[in-house]
């Protein structure tokens, strides 16, 4: 397909279709549609948690910010490492992903420490559903708390569906499954039907109980999110969060 005609519009429409872009390099100015047979998703109420990682989201190492450096992070997912030389994300998705994210349709979850990105992961949000893109990770286990803290935000913001696209045997230990095209699109339509919030306010309550209420003084559902992004929560609620059932 010509790369010049996928607009940020289109774009959206196509991740409602259940399709998705992609290149063969880093590159390669082409893109072209992905419609896997078999889907990788995260059934949001069966993340699982590995002990040793549900320790280090609770130890607070890394700082966890949202959609302070969201090009930033897909510059990262792109970047070269000792494993895999190349990237399907060229400057054409770089481009189009940013103008999501102006238009408040996608977003970044990012680790930091010192003062430096060192991790992190990035998707697009339409109604109830996230479609998680990409990730990197710099230091030992921050896209892993990343990911944590993007299924924790998933669950208390209403979110219906969280999309994988493939899955791999990472993401199988976190509890991704494989479902067929029709499951998928199936799960897809009854996501889009409903809205869910990422930018909802960290819980209220004590690190022994999560109250889903917003706490007094915590900014509305609504505000710009000028002034909601970068919100930090506390790694033994994003525990909390993950292992409540609905």
């Amino acid at each position: 397909m010509d790369a010049s005609r996928l607009t940020p519009e289109l774009l959206l429409q196509a991740y409602r279709a259940g399709i998705f872009p992609m290149a063969e390099r880093r590159d390669d100015p082409n893109l072209f549609w992905v419609s896997p047979d078999a889907r990788g998703i995260f059934p949001l109420d069966q993340f699982h948690l590995p002990r040793r990682l549900a320790r280090t989201v609770k130890s607070d190492r890394f700082t966890v910010r949202i959609d302070t450096a969201f090009t930033e992070v897909m510059q990262l997912c792109a970047a070269p490492v000792p494993d895999r030389n190349d990237s399907w994300i060229n400057g054409e998705i770089l481009s189009l992903y940013t103008a999501l994210h102006k238009k408040n349709h996608a977003h970044s979850v990012e680790c930091w420490r010192g003062g430096v990105l060192v991790g992190g992961l990035y998707g697009v949000k339409i109604g109830a559903a996230f479609f998680g893109e990409s990730m990197f990770s710099r230091e030992r286990d921050a896209s892993k708390v990343a990911l944590a803290h993007l299924v924790a935000r998933l669950k208390a913001g209403g979110f219906r569906l969280l999309d994988a696209q493939f899955i791999t045997s990472h993401l199988a230990q976190f509890g991704a499954i494989e479902i067929a095209r029709d499951a998928y699109l199936a799960l897809l339509a009854t996501a889009l039907e409903r809205d869910a919030d990422f930018y909802c306010p960290a819980p209220s309550g004590s690190s022994g109980i999560a109250s889903l209420a917003v706490a007094s003084g915590d900014v509305a559902l609504t505000v710009d999110v000028d002034a909601i992004a970068g919100n930090i929560w506390p790694g033994w609620l994003v525990a909390q969060l993950i292992t409540q059932t609905s």
